[in-house]
């Protein structure tokens, strides 16, 4: 199998916005197997765009286009597919009336132009997009079956997984279901999953089991992928091999599927009647707002303070100079988790506070990350040295913070070392 991705557009093309949505067409089709073999972008100009569809149309089995369906005048993707494939465009009304309604219910009038976004080649198969105006399409350019997607990536991921996906796996004849399990972690490396891991394909001799990894930073995901005749079949193949994850990555876990780690933090917090008030330095925030993000967050959130000085420090929780004096480390984390507790009237006080070293020569920047959680039974605390850029100190120390909340919610240890960092935990 053959399938080619297109990205359109000058401002993916300059740089000007990062292409996330290469990357998360190739690993969505990656969890179906569906591997890709060549992407490549384009900007919005028509001899560019006509060379691209037909140099893809004469390879490829499928190709994905992203981009280039909306109603302005830079939005050459219907246009330049209907050349491509040697046909006129036509007004396709039942889409009219889908974006007229599509307006109506937010208030709005539908402008002339954008019935640009119902003009598709002739012949072609219209892709819903149950949430946006710019119409999905699918045609034929040379031998290859080509899929067009709007750029608006919520648009573009149902589109992806709700319709253009089954039609592949449809036309390729894959016969039955294929089933994907996610394990979030933080703590572990790729390497060191796979390592752990090894031998967990053979669960499956037919071949039916994979095993994938994808890393960023800081955190992991590993992906099993089953395909069987049914999705009951499917699940009970999967039952050993998630059995198997579990209890080899284990405490590293953070959440599954689409689960995220603030949100197992919320479950928790909630179910246990527990709140929590929150006191960072370098990590700005950050922790706070992860927490804040999520609906529901005010039931168990009670505050949080941002304090890059000392003297914030000392003058908000009232201090003694004498701990503040001594700088980042245990004790003032320790002490600053047990006032934030009190002072927001929660069952729960953190303090993540980092400490950074002088930028080397090479740009390296490590840092130490004191963590302290308090409740009214004592307070647990974690230091950890992480090595690297700055940028990767800070979103190591929220992850780091935000895992510390989860795993004594969890009556997990604070201390297990991970691969990112030199750690020593203490509990008093």
């Amino acid at each position: 199998m053959d399938i080619e991705i297109i990205c359109t557009g000058d401002e993916v093309l300059t740089g000007k916005i990062v292409n996330a949505n290469f990357s998360y067409i190739t690993q969505k089709l990656e969890d179906y197997g569906l591997p890709v073999s060549r992407g490549a972008t384009v900007g919005d100009d028509r001899g560019e765009l006509m060379r691209a569809f037909l140099e893809a149309g004469s390879r490829a089995e499928f190709v994905i286009v992203n981009g280039g369906l909306g109603p302005t005048v830079d939005d050459l993707s219907q246009e330049m597919a209907a050349k491509a494939a040697g046909v006129e465009l036509e007004l396709r009304e039942e889409w009219v009336e889908r974006m007229r309604r599509h307006f109506a219910r937010r208030g709005r009038t539908m402008t002339d132009n954008n019935k640009k976004q119902a003009m598709l080649p002739v012949g072609a198969e219209i892709l819903d997009n149950p949430i946006g105006t710019a119409c999905g399409f699918a045609v034929a350019i040379g031998k290859a079956r080509f899929f067009f997607t709007p750029g608006v990536p919520r648009e573009m991921y149902r589109m992806l997984e709700e319709q253009i996906i089954p039609r592949i796996l449809e036309r390729t004849g894959s016969q039955g279901v294929i089933v994907l399990k996610r394990f979030h972690s933080y703590g572990i490396g790729e390497s060191h999953a796979d390592a752990m891991l090894k031998g967990l394909e053979d669960l499956a001799p037919d071949g039916s089991l994979k095993l994938g990894f994808r890393a960023h930073y800081p955190q992991l995901e590993t992906k099993l992928t089953v395909r069987a005749a049914s999705e009951a079949e499917a699940r009970a193949m999967l039952a050993p091999a998630e059995a198997r994850v579990r209890e080899r990555i284990g405490n590293f876990v953070l959440c599954e599927d689409e689960q995220t780690l603030e949100g197992v933090i919320q479950q928790m917090m909630v179910r246990q009647q527990a709140t929590l008030t929150v006191v960072e330095d370098f990590t700005g925030g950050q922790i706070a707002a992860r927490l804040t993000g999520q609906e529901g967050a005010e039931q168990f959130f009670d505050r949080g303070a941002v304090c890059l000085t000392r003297h914030q420090k000392q003058q908000l929780f009232g201090l003694d100079r004498a701990l503040v004096e001594q700088g980042n480390g245990l004790p003032l984390a320790a002490t600053l988790a047990e006032k934030a507790r009190k002072v927001g009237g929660s069952t729960h006080g953190l303090a993540v506070l980092v400490s950074l070293e002088p930028a080397s020569d090479t740009g390296t920047q490590n840092g130490t990350v004191f963590i302290a959680l308090a409740t009214s039974k004592g307070t647990v605390t974690r230091e950890a040295r992480l090595a690297g850029i700055r940028n990767w100190v800070r979103l190591g120390a929220i992850e780091m913070g935000l895992d510390s909340v989860r795993r004594h919610l969890q009556g997990l240890p604070l201390e297990e070392r991970t691969d990112f960092e030199q750690t020593r935990s203490v509990a008093r």
